[in-house]
């Protein structure tokens, strides 16, 4: 059974590449802005957007590869009680990284297969960061450095760089802050007999 991976984010292809899981790339086009929306309108709990996020970009790629598996993935972030969006822009990743700092707050991701239009398995899992009290001289650096690479990812950093300097704190799998939590995907893989055992 072919793979399809219902997302753009390099992470996440970087991530199922180097575990060596043979897959192809075909992103989801829903629209999430307005999906999210409906989600807040319909009063979801803030921890189950992620979760319905990767079930919508599963079955929306399922529907058009009825007889692939479809891996849909989706990370939200929690600060101080409200969800936060991507940022748009290099001023928009400033303000946020300035309200991050020298707070905690909690990425939710939500990982979902799908065959023939039908969710076989999902699984989601949470992490808590914490970012240290970081200079503006290197929040300038850092903003500088990364660019806007850092605007695909919805807290504007990724770990597997420069943005692991901005913690002091993590608890929570590697891999799910990431954006894919690999282990247990792999498991379900296998027991789907796509990967060997």
């Amino acid at each position: 059974m072919n793979i399809i991976l219902a997302s753009s984010s390099k992470s996440r292809s970087r991530v199922l590449a180097a575990a060596g899981v043979p897959f192809t790339v075909v992103p989801s086009t829903i629209d999430e802005t307005i999906l999210k929306d409906t989600l807040l309108r319909q009063h979801t709990p803030l921890d189950k957007i992620a979760g319905a996020l990767a079930d919508a970009k599963a079955l929306s790629v399922s529907q058009a590869h009825p007889k692939a598996l479809v891996l849909g993935g989706d990370q939200t972030l929690l600060f101080d009680g409200e969800l936060v969006s991507k940022s748009q822009d290099i001023a928009a990743a400033r303000v946020l990284l300035a309200r991050l700092r020298g707070k905690e707050h909690r990425l939710i991701g939500g990982l979902t297969l799908a065959h023939d239009n039908k969710i076989l398995w999902r699984h989601g899992e949470s992490a808590e960061l914490w970012m240290r009290h970081f200079s503006d001289a290197f929040l300038e650096r850092y903003l500088k450095t990364e660019g806007t690479s850092i605007l695909s990812a919805v807290g504007c950093y990724k770990l597997e760089g420069l943005g692991v300097q901005l913690f002091h704190r993590i608890t929570g799998d590697y891999f799910s802050i990431l954006g894919l939590p690999l282990l247990p995907l792999l498991a379900e893989l296998r027991k789907q007999g796509v990967i060997p055992k």
